[in-house]
């Protein structure tokens, strides 16, 4: 017999139905429990190296791990700092980074400009060229572009570490276009009708709106120029031009490791990108909404 009353139905169920709304908090709190483990998984490694830096050296391999040194210690981080050269190599590296990523992001948001809102001949072939270049492994070039470096005069400079990222990178200029393809023609037409040429509307329309890509592209730029190993590994020579992973690959040779020092070395090169990173959050998590949002 079909239940007509739902009352009573309700209420032989205790009381209680489920429905779109308690589906609802179901799925979030799920959501947040994922969130939550992946998060603690991502910190651990984090969370052992802040620990092995405050740690004894004989209080590295003690079994079962020690995940809180029983006699912490700060002389790691002076020694590391001392030892390692680190006030010279946050000098190089922070040069290296800066000087290369503001021009990737000034000529990426340039470019992505030009192909999201003008047309010129072959535009979408050219971007698909240029989309192509990001399946070639960099592996592939980097006997050629040693040779070329080379014969240029390069070797032992930081020009190979440089100029071939600042005047654009194809993923920077990618983003750049799919978030300038996002911002709606009446913000061009208005800059025509006013009498601006492309530049005009580049520089002053288009620009001051592009803060959350800018933010993003200065954010990993930074990021993978700070982090860079092989490539001074293979470009320079002299300790007086080393970044920082190149002084703290020092601390690790064939005939010693100090495990506590290299760890406190790596706190420490940590602490900019985590500055800078916190400090462009909002803008880095709002960048990567929108550059999706429209092909």
């Amino acid at each position: 017999m079909t239940d007509v009353f739902p009352a009573d139905r309700q209420a032989r169920s205790g009381g209680f139905t489920w429905g779109r709304r308690e589906t609802a908090i179901l799925v979030k709190t799920l959501s947040y429990l994922i969130l939550i483990f992946g998060a603690i998984v991502m910190l651990l490694p984090f969370l052992w190296m802040v620990s092995t830096a405050l740690k004894e050296e004989t209080s590295i391999f003690v079994l079962p791990p020690q995940w809180i040194p029983e006699n912490p210690t700060l002389e790691n981080f002076t020694d590391a700092w001392e030892i390692a050269m680190l006030p010279r190599g946050f000098v190089n590296s922070a040069f290296i980074a800066l000087t290369s990523t503001i021009g990737e992001v000034l000529f990426s948001t340039m470019a992505g400009f030009a192909f999201a809102r003008m047309h010129f001949p072959a535009r979408d072939r050219l971007f698909q060229i240029l989309l192509a270049t990001l399946t070639i492994p960099g592996v592939v070039t980097l006997v050629p572009a040693f040779i070329m470096f080379t014969r240029f005069g390069w070797v032992n400079t930081w020009n190979p570490l440089i100029l071939p990222v600042l005047f654009g990178t194809p993923f920077a200029i990618f983003l750049s276009r799919q978030f300038f393809a996002t911002l709606p023609a009446d913000l061009e037409d208005a800059a025509k009708v006013d009498g601006a040429n492309w530049f005009q509307t580049y520089f002053f329309v288009f620009l001051p709106l592009a803060r959350p890509i800018i933010a993003t592209l200065f954010v990993l730029g930074f990021i993978a120029r700070w982090n860079d190993f092989l490539g001074p590994l293979i470009y320079l020579r002299s300790v007086d031009l080393f970044p920082v992973p190149l002084l703290l690959s020092r601390l690790d040779s064939m005939y010693e490791q100090n495990w506590t020092l290299l760890m406190a070395g790596a706190t420490i090169a940590l602490i900019p990108i985590l500055v800078l990173f916190f400090a462009l959050q909002r803008y880095f998590v709002e960048s990567v909404a929108l550059t999706g949002s429209k092909g």
